[in-house]
């Protein structure tokens, strides 16, 4: 193995534990550097020692996994968090709290009987995770890019003109490090912010009703799942409900939300793209949508449909990314109209919805 990934197991239970090992190591660029029973151990361990990522039990005796988090977050702030949650309603709603606090990405501890199906449900779920929090966070933009007169740590692309009217709907795409991200931007929005905003959030089903539940405690905005034939209101944020796409249709004058279980797009259900693609053929240049962090490109299609419709596009930039992944194919492909640090989102988004109609 040549630099591999070192990681950090904590559990207070010794299956758990191997069966957590046997997943990360079926990838030769990732090594199990050591393992705990509890969060206060596990303290102990990187005092020690190093890791790039630690996996936190959400439950455990002596010192819990939301705990150990915040502890490690002070201490060792470049050491990455994913939170590993059992399906129960207090695991789920733990997790969502430590991914709004700053882990960076959580798994659902396997259900499955069979020793070899548990194995193969953590490898699908931690090995691109653990690869992509253990890339330097550096990367280059494309050539393309370049051409547009763009560079990662840019935060604007000038040759485009601000939209002509002022958007009616926000759709926004997150996956690793989003819970995070979008309480960072919702939160600094106002109170009284009026647009219909549609979130495509990549996670389990199980959390997303927890994550609709945190938003709606942050921002003081109304905040659910979306659900199919339900009506579109202002002032209203609507949570892709986990294993289900979220697209927009119309009905008697009236636009609503549908829910589908068609193919996964990009391995991801939800999936960015059907909600963008849908929400640009009803909106066209009255959308406004947002890229935030997150690993792979799943979006990227739908936010092609999303410019050629004349809607407008923000991507969150490289530095403030927890995974520059979803964002950093917005910007090579040219579609981003801003690149912007994730503390200047907000604002952005106050000066396009409540400006004045340009005359471009």
């Amino acid at each position: 193995m040549r630099n591999p990934i070192d990681v950090l197991i904590v559990d207070d239970s010794a299956v758990m534990r191997g069966l957590l090992a046997r997943a990360i190591e079926s990838d030769s660029n990732i090594r199990v550097a050591g393992t705990a029973m509890h969060g206060e151990a596990a303290l102990s361990w990187l005092s020690k020692n190093s890791a790039r990522v630690v996996i936190l039990d959400v439950e455990m005796p002596v010192m819990d996994g939301l705990t150990a988090l915040q502890e490690i977050q002070k201490l060792y702030p470049d050491v990455r968090c994913v939170m590993a949650s059992g399906l129960t309603t207090e695991g789920a709603e733990t997790t969502v709290r430590a991914l709004s606090l700053g882990a960076a990405g959580c798994i659902a501890k396997p259900a499955a009987d069979s020793v070899a199906q548990s194995i193969k449900q953590l490898t699908t779920q931690l090995v691109p995770l653990i690869k992509a929090l253990g890339r330097p966070q550096r990367q280059n933009v494309s050539a393309k890019s370049a051409a547009s007169g763009t560079s990662g740590n840019q935060t604007a692309i000038n040759r485009f003109a601000l939209p002509s009217i002022a958007p009616k709907l926000l759709v926004i795409g997150s996956s690793t490090g989003g819970p995070q991200a979008l309480r960072e931007v919702l939160t600094a929005l106002p109170q009284d912010f009026a647009l219909p905003i549609i979130i495509t959030q990549h996670m389990p089903p199980m959390f997303t009703p927890m994550l609709a539940k945190h938003i709606a405690k942050d921002t003081g905005r109304p905040c659910a799942e979306a659900t199919d034939g339900g009506l579109i209101e202002r002032g209203h944020t609507y949570i892709a409900p986990g294993d289900f796409h979220v697209t927009i249709d119309k009905q008697n004058d009236r636009m609503i939300t549908r829910l589908n279980q068609e193919e996964p797009e990009h391995y991801c259900r939800p999936s960015v793209n059907p909600m963008f693609r849908s929400a640009a053929q009803w909106y066209g240049k009255s959308l406004l949508g947002m890229m935030l962090t997150g690993i792979g490109e799943d979006g990227i299609e739908g936010t092609k449909t999303l410019v050629e419709n004349n809607g407008y596009m923000l991507a969150q930039d490289e530095a403030s990314s927890v995974v520059w992944g979803m964002p950093a194919a917005v910007v090579r492909e040219g579609y981003a109209h801003q690149i912007l640090p994730l503390k200047e989102m907000a604002a952005a988004i106050l000066h396009l919805t409540t400006r004045e109609a340009s005359h471009v």
